[in-house]
């Protein structure tokens, strides 16, 4: 193994054509600077310099074996850099995970405009991953951050969680339907009409809870079809086959052809979590929870 320390002599040596002036340059004495010189040639196996009275010249393999050293500390160079980087959390990478809700709502874009702004060199990754699994993974370390339709179990010795963002369901109504006109629906307007809802396997509660909600609003909805996203169900409607449900951001990046409606009565809204494991300290985990959560 290559002494750096060596290497450097050598290039300084090799670049001053003159161990005096080079040692001065190092702040060093000269005598040591010429054994750390003949320490580094006995150890590659190869003379580098051709040696005249006070000064020193590069031979041929000196020459060539400038260009690689020179390569070799500017690499160091970048790696220290690095390593002071990654101490600090200005470089690294991060696994994030995400359900469909938290791009739909715009917390993806926010936390990556405003932790690209502090952190230029960070590599993130995303991953698309239900609630349940990317839990499991906060445990196993193969995700950092997730974010979620739950928050993490209070019970958990192992992961913690905030609320990011509380979104109310609105109605998704095709536009030729008679309740597009209607300006203040009420349950009594929902009650068996055909319905589209969102399916999410293996871990879903969604449906469930949609009809929880719809029969304690007064209701009970014919459920059509079940779509495995929210953009999907929205393209049913679209097309005219169903009433549905999607968080309210949603309103801006649809389909032609849907009414959206209002439902102040309507028990249920979609959240979003941000998780993360207890005993992560690191400054950029803090950094991101704050990113989002402002």
């Amino acid at each position: 193994m290559l002494d750096l320390r060596q290497v450097r002599y050598f290039v300084a040596v090799a670049e001053a054509g003159n161990v005096g002036r080079a040692a001065q340059q190092l702040h060093i004495s000269q005598s040591p600077l010429s054994r750390q010189i003949m320490q580094l040639e006995e150890q590659i196996g190869v003379t580098l310099f051709e040696r005249a009275k006070q000064r020193v010249h590069l031979n041929a393999e000196g020459r060539a074996f400038l260009a690689e050293a020179r390569t070799l500390l500017a690499n160091a160079a970048r790696l220290e850099e690095l390593g002071r980087n990654l101490a600090s959390g200005a470089a690294g990478s991060l696994a994030i995970g995400y359900v469909e809700g938290a791009v739909h709502a715009g917390l993806i874009a926010v936390m990556l405009r405003e932790f690209r702004r502090e952190r230029p060199d960070f590599h993130l990754q995303l991953r698309s991953r239900r609630t349940a699994a990317q839990f499991e993974d906060l445990r196993s370390r193969a995700l950092d951050l997730g974010f979620v339709y739950a928050p993490a179990p209070k019970s958990d010795p192992d992961l913690d969680s905030m609320l990011v963002r509380r979104e109310p369901l609105v109605l998704a109504i095709p536009e030729g339907d008679p309740l597009a006109g209607v300006a203040d629906i009420q349950p009594s307007h929902l009650d068996g009409r055909v319905w589209i809802t969102v399916v999410r396997q293996p871990d879903d509660t969604n449906r469930a809870q949609f009809l929880a909600a719809c029969v304690e609003a007064g209701f009970v909805p014919d459920i059509a079809y079940e779509t495995a996203d929210p953009l999907t169900s929205l393209g049913l409607v679209s097309a005219g086959l169903g009433l549905a449900t999607v968080q309210e951001s949603l309103r801006d990046a649809v389909p032609a052809g849907i009414v959206f409606r209002d439902m102040p009565w309507f028990k249920r809204s979609v959240e979003i979590h941000l998780a993360w494991r207890r005993n992560d300290r690191r400054a950029v985990i803090g950094d991101l929870r704050k990113a989002v959560g402002e």
